[in-house]
């Protein structure tokens, strides 16, 4: 598994570095994908404490976005963001294997 299939953006490394500061945890940003959503698979993040053994770990910044392996199959090759716009902030995954998403962004389909 190549180690460039995932970008954490510099500033998705900054916003995760501050929660993880103001909670008291190690900079992990966990991705997956869950069922659901009204796209059919939806985006999950929180943190981690490490990343397990067969995870992808890409490091921005100091900060690790891990991807467990199943769920990787579904976002190989994306961009973990975040954004603030007037609606709000969040992070913001950019897929080029989705086909379709929702209009909020946090669903999609393969």
């Amino acid at each position: 598994m190549d180690i460039q299939t995932m970008t954490l953006s510099p500033s998705a490394a900054a916003r995760v570095a501050t929660i993880a500061a103001k909670q008291g945890k190690p900079a992990i940003l966990r991705l997956s994908v869950e069922g659901g959503g009204c796209s059919g698979f939806q985006y999950k993040f929180g943190l981690a404490d490490a990343a397990d053994a067969d995870d992808l770990a890409v490091k921005t910044d100091g900060v690790t976005l891990v991807v467990d392996p199943v769920s990787l199959d579904l976002v190989a090759g994306s961009v973990v963001d975040y954004v603030e716009s007037l609606g709000g902030a969040a992070f913001k995954v950019e897929n080029p294997q989705a086909a379709s998403g929702c209009g909020c962004g946090s669903s999609f389909a393969i």
